[in-house]
């Protein structure tokens, strides 16, 4: 996987580590990328046993087709190193850092995985779950910049952000709608995919839609989750429209004619188009296969 991935982050769903019969069923989930959590799912006490559960996981697993991601405990914290140590072990598709603050955050996990000699490939994901951290979220976010720094995504922690500042979100998010696009706005700096905060109501699942409509309007491209009836109505609302998909389908066909060969701009149906479309739009088709191949989901 590169960290640049193409793959698409629609539903990315939350799984205690601590809950083996979840950790089972995780291979057969129709969402885009799991993760498996040490953090705030799972109690100091039951730490250790997670751990062990995870490895044993992992060990059993196969070939997935979504993106495996573990979340450690923070590294400062008396829990972190050793969810580090498992993780690398198990090998996921990334690790995801809770309540980072500062690039330094980062920078000490990327040190710490190429001390560990993991391999390249394996990504970091940065929760923005702090005030500090939504203020710096600039000069993390640009850390996507650097391959060396493997950082993929950014994913916006709500729960803690709400707790931590005291805002009110009894009926809708707009007191927060600052700082979820302030989020946006980092990620893209980096050229990072940035994921939408949890829902905490799953069984209301059409206020849940209703947020995956706002969080793909705002920029977002896809959604945490909670519980498995979450997935469907996060990768409708994640994946592009078909008039999307088939306007990207021209430009795509467009610059493959000869006679635009190595031209930065070409004219399409009376429209300007640039190499950067052309980009957009090779991104949107591949993000959007899985959309097509199953609808339902």
């Amino acid at each position: 996987m590169e960290l640049s991935s193409q793959r698409p982050r629609r539903s990315v769903l939350f799984v205690p580590a601590s809950n083996e019969k979840a950790l089972t069923k995780a291979d057969k989930l129709s969402c885009d990328a799991v993760i498996f959590d040490l953090e705030d799912a799972v109690a100091p006490q039951a730490k250790q046993a997670s751990r062990e559960r995870l490895s044993a996981c992992f060990a059993l697993m196969g070939e997935m087709s979504l993106e495996r991601v573990i979340r450690i405990n923070s590294l400062s914290s008396e829990w972190g190193r050793d969810d580090l140590a498992v993780a690398c072990a198990c090998r996921p598709d990334a690790i995801l850092l809770p309540k980072v603050e500062t690039p330094g955050d980062l920078l000490q996990a990327r040190d710490a995985l190429d001390q560990a000699e993991a391999d390249s490939s394996m990504a970091l994901w940065a929760m923005i779950e702090t005030p500090r951290g939504v203020i710096n979220v600039g000069p993390i976010g640009e850390l996507g910049k650097d391959r060396a720094a493997r950082l993929s995504c950014l994913v916006a922690g709500t729960n803690d952000l709400v707790k931590e500042t005291g805002v009110r979100v009894d009926f809708d998010r707009r007191f927060i709608h600052p700082w979820l696009m302030q989020i946006v706005l980092g990620a893209r700096a980096g050229g990072i995919d940035v994921l939408d905060g949890v829902s905490n109501d799953f069984r209301d699942l059409d206020a849940f839609a209703r947020e995956c409509a706002e969080g793909a309007a705002m920029g977002f491209d896809g959604k945490t989750l909670i519980h498995p009836a979450q997935i469907g109505p996060a990768n409708r609302a994640f994946s592009p429209a078909p008039a999307a998909i088939a306007a990207a389908r021209a430009i795509i066909a467009a610059f493959a004619q000869p006679e635009n060969a190595g031209k930065g701009v070409i004219s399409l149906n009376g429209r300007m188009v640039e190499q950067l479309h052309l980009e957009q739009a090779q991104r949107l088709l591949a993000r959007s296969r899985p959309a097509q191949e199953d609808t339902s989901r």
